[in-house]
């Protein structure tokens, strides 16, 4: 992890691209209550505390893979699933905090263990939780109803930004496992049906889990940019450019001149002498060299977010002798 970090920085990748790795919930030796968690002992000072050590120095996040699935119990089932959001199932005697899913207390188990050795300003991201849609005859938790009122309180609680009892409003990324149920896997039949999506593309939950199905209300970043003489040019039917957001910092963008440029994409029209060198201004060669990136990587929305800084215009931002793709 230490070379990935440092050939990272030798091409000044390292504030974009984090290097971690996730964790299943065996490396706690204690987690119930949360506050008592806890490191497996042998492993907590030889091998995570300096793992730690190194995401807070390279400002990395601490990946864990929590499954309530795999910590139910008959008697824990709708505390597993989010079912209980008004009546607490678990309160923590040493912090007296509420506890109304096991989602959240295994999260806070896992804080609790990183706060023993030192590291709670460490981020926590959830690399994978989920649950199964179809199991064998034996899991009977593992059914549609299950894993669609899992994976919609899920989504619930991920976009509200309310952390936990011992994170509040500290707000945790989380990422389901799995986008697409895995047909070929070996083992139990639930290890088959965890994904959103059947192998042909079919939703496994209709269209009422409300994840990947549902009519997305927040800003796609797909805008009208105004020309440097205060109007607006028309929009170009069916092309696309990328372009830096408004107020980006120099620093920052930079930085995706330095990427753009060190990936085999032709710089050379914002180079001295280049058509489109003028005007020299950080934002003008990044303009160009984001674009053109954008183009050669497949036009994507992903090609063109460059760390939250690039937007998608409809405009043709070609100036004078400066042609942009």
């Amino acid at each position: 992890m230490q070379n990935l970090h440092t050939a990272l920085v030798s091409f000044s990748l390292h504030d974009r691209i984090k290097v971690t790795t996730s964790h299943s919930l065996g490396i706690l030796s204690t987690s119930s209550p949360p506050s008592t968690g806890k490191f497996r002992h042998g492993y907590d000072k030889t091998v995570l505390k300096p793992l730690l050590s190194f995401l807070k120095a390279t400002g990395s996040p601490f990946m864990i893979n929590a499954y309530p699935y795999f910590g139910f119990t008959d008697d824990t089932l709708n505390y597993a699933l989010f079912r209980l959001t008004d009546t607490p199932t678990v309160i923590d005697p040493y912090t007296g905090m509420h506890y109304t899913n096991m989602f959240l207390a295994q999260i806070d188990a896992v804080f609790s263990a990183m706060k023993r050795l030192g590291f709670s300003d460490v981020d926590i991201v959830v690399a994978e939780t989920g649950w199964p849609s179809k199991g064998d005859a034996w899991q009977t938790a593992a059914n549609l109803q299950n894993g669609k009122d899992y994976n919609q309180h899920l989504l619930q609680y991920s976009t509200s930004g309310a952390g936990t009892p011992l994170m509040p409003n500290r707000a945790v990324e989380i990422y389901i496992f799995s986008l697409f149920n895995e047909n070929l896997k070996p083992g139990p039949t639930s290890e088959r049906n965890f994904g959103l999506f059947h192998p042909d593309l079919t939703p496994v939950y209709g269209d009422h889990v409300g994840i990947l199905l549902q009519t997305p209300t927040t800003n796609t970043n797909v805008v009208t940019t105004t020309r440097g003489n205060g109007g607006t040019a028309p929009p170009v039917q069916g092309r696309r450019w990328c372009l830096p957001k408004p107020n980006v910092d120099a620093n920052s963008l930079q930085i995706n001149i330095d990427f753009v440029c060190g990936q085999d994409v032709d710089c050379n029209p914002i180079k001295s002498g280049g058509s489109c060198f003028l005007p020299d201004t950080v934002e003008g060669h990044a303009a160009y060299a984001m674009n053109k990136y954008y183009h050669v990587s497949g036009m994507n929305a992903f090609d063109c977010d460059f760390g939250q800084t690039g937007l998608i215009t409809t405009v043709d931002p070609s100036h004078g002798s400066c042609k942009y793709d």
